[in-house]
């Protein structure tokens, strides 16, 4: 993975709201130019956000999100928090360069980063599966005001 990436420029705020929430909307562009949204679970090293492919129950063959990463690299990764209160709404957009690593065990740090978060991880082979690597190239978010 590469060293740095566009953490640091995030709002702490922005950086806060990351952490906090628990699931993203990926997306990417499907062959015909569509935009392809999916629900993902992520964790951040280093600067990138990563994301396995991991076990659960898929139709057969690769993930069209992997096929539209591989074919076109940019990618969208949005985290939002949505509350009754509407004082608490907020949310950030990364526009990224996306990568799939073939195997998780070529990146142990986002293996352990991804099973630190999310446990169910912990029973799942994540080893042998794809890992998207997003490097974010811009961030923009928003919220209601300073007590998000």
């Amino acid at each position: 993975m590469a060293a740095g990436g566009y953490y640091g420029a995030m709002e702490a705020w922005q950086a806060e709201l990351l952490d906090e929430c628990r699931v993203a909307r990926l997306g990417t562009i499907a062959a015909d130019g569509r935009p392809r949204l999916v629900p993902v679970c992520y964790a951040l090293v280093d600067g990138e956000i990563v994301i396995a492919v991991d076990e659960k129950p898929k139709r057969g063959g690769k993930l069209a999100r992997v096929r539209d990463i591989e074919r076109d690299p940019r990618a969208t990764l949005l985290v939002d928090r949505y509350d009754e209160d509407w004082v608490r709404l907020a949310w950030v957009r990364f526009d990224c360069r996306a990568t799939v690593e073939p195997a998780g065990d070529r990146l142990p740090g986002a293996l352990v980063a991804l099973r630190a978060r999310y446990p169910q991880y912990a029973a799942m082979a994540l080893e042998g599966l794809p890992v998207i690597v997003l490097l974010p190239e811009g961030v923009v978010g928003w919220r209601w005001g300073a007590q998000s």
